[in-house]
């Protein structure tokens, strides 16, 4: 049996060495368009590679897929988080899981990942073919396999597994249109919010360790961890709200307005009961000398000014108006987001192949018999995390068993 994998990428190589485990006697051919493989892996969580999540109950990780939960939680029953770690693990790629859940290798190295799937697939007997760009793939009739055309030359395969990633655009996808399989139009996920020359801006660095963020006028919002840039704002609480509002954001043009609670989920009650506990413990301080827990000094002091209260002012000065403006710039402190920026070789997709015309059980095309799917190249995607690693994984061992 000749199987044919396209795309060097996290999805292909574990398909294609799980075709080799399930099928050792078929001959794999990996066809990679570019001179490198696993490139995103490489780049991947600063360079350290986010493996996989520290999350083991499948109705809780698929929460994390803004697309592919339902699907997914089909297929993590075949192989899971804990089959990930047990994966590297037996080939002395040894994980360790940080304090937000993630998971990466202990050697903080991505290469590790890279030179792990790279050995694996050699020893098995793999083929890679670099810069062997697919133009073309032609089903055969009677289900007698394959022609793909690889730069410019014909090759038969009896199955392929299409791992070509997310693409940005549909014309990227339009091959697979041709086959019969419907395309979800390709939009990003997980993308910084722009916010030009706004004043807040000058405080690039500072982290608000539990913030909460929502679209103005939608129901979207997400907490965590908020960053921001010289751009604008980012760190996980962002980066989650962009994915799951990946396509109503898209629709508006990447222009609306988001409200802020720099303390979580705190209620504007809850708030003022902590600022009056202050103004009753410390009347005499100033208000530049105090902050709210895991709000950095210098975001207090922006968001004291931005309502319009003198730092020197004493608490015991406050009025009823001036508390209010503060819980209120506290709670509901609004910006508007003209713009995004996508993380380039690292982006992520919402959109691909449909997953109404995907086997979850199997990964295989419900379109073309013998075709199958992993990875991003479908409509799935995760929040930042090392969710989009696992249905990697996960998508790429299903497939590799060719049901």
């Amino acid at each position: 049996m000749k199987v044919a994998v396209i795309g060097g990428g996290a999805a292909g190589f574990f398909a294609a060495i799980s075709v080799k485990q399930h099928h050792s006697k078929a001959k794999v051919v990996l066809l990679e368009k570019s001179p490198k493989v696993l490139s995103k892996v490489k780049i991947s969580g600063g360079g350290r590679c986010n493996v996989t999540h520290s999350c083991f109950e499948i109705s809780e990780l698929v929460k994390h897929y803004p697309r592919g939960e339902k699907f997914l939680k089909k297929s993590f029953h075949q192989f899971k988080v804990n089959d990930t770690i047990d994966w590297f693990d037996k080939r002395n790629v040894h994980l360790k899981t940080e304090e937000d859940n993630r998971m990466f290798p202990i050697t903080d190295n991505s290469q590790t990942i890279v030179d792990c799937l790279v050995s694996e697939f050699e020893q098995l007997g793999g083929v890679l073919k670099l810069q062997s760009a697919v133009t073309a793939i032609t089903a055969l009739v009677d289900n007698a396999g394959f022609e793909l055309i690889v730069n410019g030359q014909k090759m038969y395969f009896d199955k392929v597994i299409v791992a070509t990633g997310g693409s940005p655009k549909i014309e990227g996808l339009k091959w697979l249109q041709e086959l019969g399989h419907k395309i979800e139009k390709p939009v990003p996920s997980l993308f910084t919010f722009n916010m030009p020359k706004h004043p807040i801006t000058a405080l690039m660095g500072a982290v608000a360790a539990n913030a909460k963020v929502r679209i103005e006028g939608q129901k979207l919002e997400s907490t965590g961890a908020l960053l921001i840039t010289h751009w604008g704002m980012s760190g996980p609480a962002v980066l989650k709200l962009s994915s799951f509002g990946a396509r109503k954001l898209a629709e508006k043009n990447y222009q609306f307005n988001i409200l802020v609670s720099w303390i979580g989920e705190h209620s504007e009650d809850a708030v003022r009961t902590l600022l009056q506990k202050e103004i009753t413990n410390h009347s005499l301080a100033q208000v530049s000398n105090y902050k709210l827990a895991d709000i950095p000094k210098r975001l207090w002091v922006y968001l004291v000014q931005k309502v319009g209260i003198e730092l020197d002012k004493r608490w015991c000065d406050f009025s009823k108006k001036e508390l209010n403006r503060l819980v209120n710039g506290l709670v509901n402190d609004c910006y508007e987001v003209s713009g995004k920026t996508t993380f380039k070789e690292e982006f992520v997709t919402c959109g691909g192949v449909s997953l109404t015309n995907v086997n979850p059980n199997s990964m295989e095309s419900r379109k073309i018999s013998g075709l199958y799917f992993t990875g991003e190249v479908m409509d799935i995607d995760g929040v930042t995390g090392g969710f989009n690693f696992q249905a990697a994984w996960t998508t790429g061992f299903i497939a590799g068993k060719l049901n």
